[in-house]
């Protein structure tokens, strides 16, 4: 397990396949943030293959699990005709929070590679990490931080925005 402290830049072990598919993910941030959903992306990748792109739709779907990890997860399974992933990375634009660390725990996805760290919420190394958890019959490894800066501003500027709306 590699967790990534908090306020570096980008946490060792990040390839330029790990930089390429969170860019990605935080492409899709940016166009939820667009459509005035939460703005958090992920992609599911078997190597350099994208199996996966999603952004959060709560909003759009009145859905309280369309989380974009799990909507991701669930597209790549279709993807691949099953649900098992192994050998396959979830990246995220925030680290997953219980319900979609226990579905990444579900689908046997290999790592979780996250950008910014959720103190509220966070089940892949803040508050519990729930892929690691030896305790379960299947464990990734997870890398936090991958730009978790931009992440952090994307995610920081939309609530604020939000909070200038209703005012």
């Amino acid at each position: 397990m590699a967790v990534h402290e908090p306020g570096a830049q980008n946490p060792p072990c990040a390839g330029r396949r790990d930089l390429r598919m969170m860019r990605l993910a935080l492409r899709a941030a940016r166009e939820a943030a667009g459509r005035g959903e939460v703005p958090v992306g992920a992609v599911v990748a078997r190597g350099e293959e994208v199996l996966a792109l999603a952004s959060n739709e709560r909003e759009a779907t009145g859905d309280p699990t369309a989380h974009a990890e799990l909507l991701a997860i669930r597209r790549a399974a279709a993807a691949l005709g099953g649900w098992r992933l192994t050998g396959c990375t979830l990246y995220s634009t925030l680290e997953p929070c219980p319900m979609c660390a226990g579905a990444a725990w579900a689908a046997r996805l290999s790592r979780i590679v996250y950008a910014a760290p959720d103190p509220k919420a966070g089940y892949a190394g803040t508050l519990h990490n729930t892929p690691s958890d030896r305790r379960l019959n299947h464990t990734a490894s997870v890398l936090g931080g991958l730009l978790a800066q931009e992440s952090a501003t994307l995610l920081r500027d939309f609530f604020r925005e939000r909070r200038l709306k209703r005012a």
